[in-house]
């Protein structure tokens, strides 16, 4: 108990004097991102940078070829695919793709909590970006975007990082996973603010991070925060039985869900399996 003591008291106080070492934005998420934001880039000159990378190129196909970009004739090649992204969600999707980069560590037990936790990333933004496919069919014009919520998505529990990183230097701390999971429950999404704003993304962003699993935020108007949280009450993230029907009935009120039991149908689970085949 005393490890583990010490472990949270570490977090806490890194945590509080900013001395936490967070993990850095892949090189390639850098360059597309920094070349979005260049008024004369043009999608020829994007896709010359992603295709520097083989897997975040790979990542782009699949995109482009998926259920979100609605499976119009094959691309085959990544200006092909940047092209049907386009230029103004490129920043997003791209920096969403090589978001796995950064979840792996030399450490055998390291690198086993990283692999769970991108499996339940993927696991939970498969469900937010089906959800919200869905929603924008009838809903077009709600300011919601799908390249905005697919990012959000994938670094909604990206806190966990630096946890583990920290929880490297007490090896002791993996005879209780229990402990470990309940470290990472309480600080997590205080953390994520931070490797958000590390990262220098938007106040959006960071505030998605450090809200969704936050229940006394209650937004009135639909949100990105709502999409990624069916996504938890999808794989029974959120264990408190009255907590996801609250949730559900809120979403069916928001016009987010046709009913309660729409995300257990044939139909979604087609569309989770659809968007998920994106990240594997």
């Amino acid at each position: 108990m005393a490890t583990e003591n010490a472990l949270y008291l570490v977090l806490v106080e890194k945590i509080k004097q900013g001395t936490l070492v967070l993990p850095t934005l892949p090189e390639i998420a850098l360059k597309v991102r920094q070349a979005a934001d260049d008024p004369d880039v043009n999608l020829h000159k994007m896709g010359e940078i992603i295709s520097q990378d083989p897997a975040l190129s790979l990542g782009m196909l699949k995109v482009a070829n998926s259920v979100v970009f609605g499976r119009r004739v094959k691309v085959e090649t990544v200006n092909q695919a940047v092209t049907r992204i386009g230029l103004r969600q490129i920043k997003s999707i791209a920096t969403a793709m090589a978001l796995e980069q950064v979840f792996v560590s030399h450490n055998d037990f390291i690198a086993e909590y990283m692999k769970k936790s991108w499996n339940k990333t993927i696991d939970v933004a498969s469900v937010a970006i089906a959800l919200m496919t869905k929603y924008l069919e009838s809903h077009k014009h709600e300011g919601l975007a799908l390249d905005t919520l697919t990012l959000a998505a994938l670094v909604h529990n990206i806190g966990v990082l630096p946890i583990l990183t920290e929880a490297e230097h007490h090896q002791d701390i993996f005879a209780n996973p229990v402990f470990l999971q309940q470290a990472i429950i309480k600080l997590s999404s205080k953390v994520g603010a931070a490797v958000s704003k590390a990262w220098d993304f938007s106040d959006e962003f960071t505030a998605i991070i450090a809200d969704w699993s936050n229940l006394s935020v209650l937004p009135k108007e639909v949100t990105y925060i709502d999409f990624i949280r069916a996504g938890a009450i999808y794989h029974e993230i959120f264990k408190n039985e009255s907590t996801r029907a609250v949730l559900l009935k809120s979403y069916v009120e928001k016009n987010i869900l046709p009913d309660e039991d729409y995300m257990q149908s044939d139909e979604f689970s087609e569309m989770i399996a659809d968007v998920k085949s994106m990240f594997v």
